[in-house]
């Protein structure tokens, strides 16, 4: 199995070429391919989250923990938050993923569980999906793919460091075949999994609907006149507001 350090060096190693791709090739914003670079790069320790021994899981709750409110800013400010409800989000988000979910993870997973699978990638690139925005739907994808890209190279490097080179014969370990699968062993994460793919996927299509009513000049005019009190510059006229 391959250790820590060559995960993040191979998925960050493909940020970088996701990122930079996208700009030269399809003019990609340079901001956004930064963020998406650094998301594929992420997405390369997410199955670690599973992982029996404490450190990786405990620096990657704290990462994502950290980078989950970033992400949800354009849609806060969509939704007409204050800058004091962010703080509040923030800090809620971080105790919510740092000790509940982590607490979940720590109960409920096994090593190379369901979590080690294709719908897990799938499940995190929907939910980068959905608490990002952006006015543009392919900005929007262009971020989540990235988190699924890093993501799969995991379960890749997983399947190659199963089989052993070193010797004249070939020798498939038992691990072999337990990271790129669609079902595992135990029907309860089966079920638990593709459930929450299921879920994940109607509030995908179901998103930009529910959105609708906060239209994104509410975020431009935010972004322009952000203010300490959460509340429009009263000389402005009521159209911007």
């Amino acid at each position: 199995m391959a250790d820590f350090r060559t995960h993040i060096a191979t998925s960050t190693a493909l940020g970088v070429a996701y990122g930079a791709g996208a700009w030269a090739v399809f003019e990609v914003p340079g901001p956004h391919c930064l963020v998406a670079g650094t998301l594929c790069s992420i997405g390369g320790m997410l199955p670690d989250l599973d992982s029996d021994s404490g450190v990786p899981q405990r620096e990657m709750l704290c990462f994502v923990s950290v980078l989950i409110p970033m992400l949800m800013l354009p849609r806060c400010l969509q939704l007409g938050w204050s800058p004091e409800m962010m703080v509040f989000l923030a800090g809620l988000c971080y105790v919510v993923i740092r000790f509940g979910i982590g607490n979940l993870f720590r109960r409920f997973t096994k090593h190379r569980g369901m979590w080690h699978s294709i719908p897990a990638a799938i499940i995190a690139g929907l939910f980068t999906y959905l608490i990002g925005l952006s006015p543009e739907f392919g900005i929007r994808t262009f971020k989540a793919w990235a988190v699924v890209l890093g993501f799969l190279s995991h379960l890749v490097l997983d399947e190659i460091y199963s089989v052993d080179l070193n010797g004249r014969k070939i020798k498939v370990k038992k691990s072999f075949g337990s990271a790129l699968k669609w079902t595992g062993k135990r029907w309860t994460a089966n079920l638990f999994t593709w459930g929450t793919l299921t879920a994940l996927v109607a509030l995908t299509i179901g998103d930009h609907r529910l959105m609708q009513p906060f239209n994104q000049e509410s975020v431009n005019y935010r972004l322009a006149t952000w203010n300490w009190t959460g509340s429009p510059p009263a000389q402005l006229p009521r159209q911007a507001r």
